[in-house]
């Protein structure tokens, strides 16, 4: 039985990571449960990369839970410009705050994987088995190594300590919270970002890189926030490691197409085929979360393209 179950008193949740969109959302879903005594963690707080602050902040709260969504993220340019960043910076966040819960003793964590954790090109839909079948894609590989590692250590730590340190793969995630920087957004902030620049500048195309073919799975942030939340107290009796994907995928095109939509704005996109576009297709199989855990999220992209376009107006960025 969870850890969780048996307490009696408030379950001291930390959430790493908690100004990005996934940990935002979290603490916005836990903060509505007076279950949930609720820690917050984000680089103006904390650096994670500094070792023995961490672990001394660690002993000091002594949570029952952590939620470690905190990594240094970036879309294909950054990953691309900065390979050493990704894969250090996240390394060293990541044993620093898995082996500092370790050491104090925290019964139940919760490490954010990446879908680029699987390798390029391969079967679809991707499978948790086939994390190391093959090669990973070059242009994130960096990042792609440092989630693995976090990963692995989190269920090397479980079995050898008998706590439950278990890894979920979201898919690409969006909403709320998303990050609209053109130097490090991903695809879909990127969307809304360009054809709202497009608007209210009144340019009637969009450069794109690549032929718009390839595919990506998105999921709403919230969906998967508010799951994570109302499933914590099971978290022992989760998988090791588990998708959580929309179990659908669509075109680069068409999310320009959703993101035109939401804006309320039609632009002429025009492909630049010299640039890199990354992996042609990374959609998950996510039927083991669904099958084990309830994973049924339930929010489409056309009405997820326009909460997320409102929070970016709401946001002035």
């Amino acid at each position: 039985m969870s850890p969780l179950i048996e307490k009696e008193v408030a379950i001291k949740l930390l959430i790493t990571g908690s100004r990005g969109m996934l940990g935002s959302s979290v603490a916005r879903m836990a903060a509505s449960n007076p279950e949930i005594e609720l820690t917050l963690w984000d680089r103006s707080k904390v650096d994670l990369l500094d070792t023995t602050r961490v672990r001394l902040l660690l002993e000091e709260l002594r949570p029952d839970v952590i939620v470690h969504a905190a990594a240094k993220v970036g879309g294909i340019h950054a990953n691309i410009a900065h390979p050493v960043e990704f894969l250090a910076e996240n390394q060293q966040m990541d044993a620093n705050v898995l082996l500092g819960a370790l050491h104090c003793s925290t019964p139940n964590l919760v490490y954010v994987g990446s879908s680029c954790m699987y390798p390029r090109d391969y079967r679809q839909p991707l499978v948790e088995t086939d994390i190391l079948a093959a090669p990973l894609e070059p242009t994130n590989e960096g990042y792609a190594l440092a989630k693995i590692s976090g990963s692995r250590l989190a269920s090397y730590i479980s079995k050898e300590h008998g706590v439950n340190f278990k890894t979920i793969v979201p898919s690409n995630l969006y909403g709320p919270g998303d990050n609209f920087d053109a130097r490090s957004s991903h695809l879909v902030a990127a969307c809304i970002a360009k054809v709202h620049a497009a608007k209210v500048s009144g340019i009637p195309r969009i450069e794109v890189w690549g032929d718009g073919l390839a595919r990506r799975e998105f999921t709403y942030v919230d969906d998967l926030s508010s799951w994570l939340v109302d499933n914590l107290s099971t978290i022992a009796e989760w998988p090791d490691l588990m998708n959580l994907g929309l179990g659908k995928d669509y075109s680069v095109n068409e999310y320009y197409k959703a993101a035109m939509e939401a804006v309320d704005f039609e632009v002429e996109l025009v492909h630049d085929i010299t640039k890199p576009t990354g992996m042609h297709q990374k959609l998950m199989d996510s039927g083991l979360a669904s099958k084990t855990c309830g994973w049924s999220p339930s929010t489409d992209i056309q009405v997820g393209m326009k909460k997320t376009y409102l929070d970016f107006l709401e946001r002035g960025i």
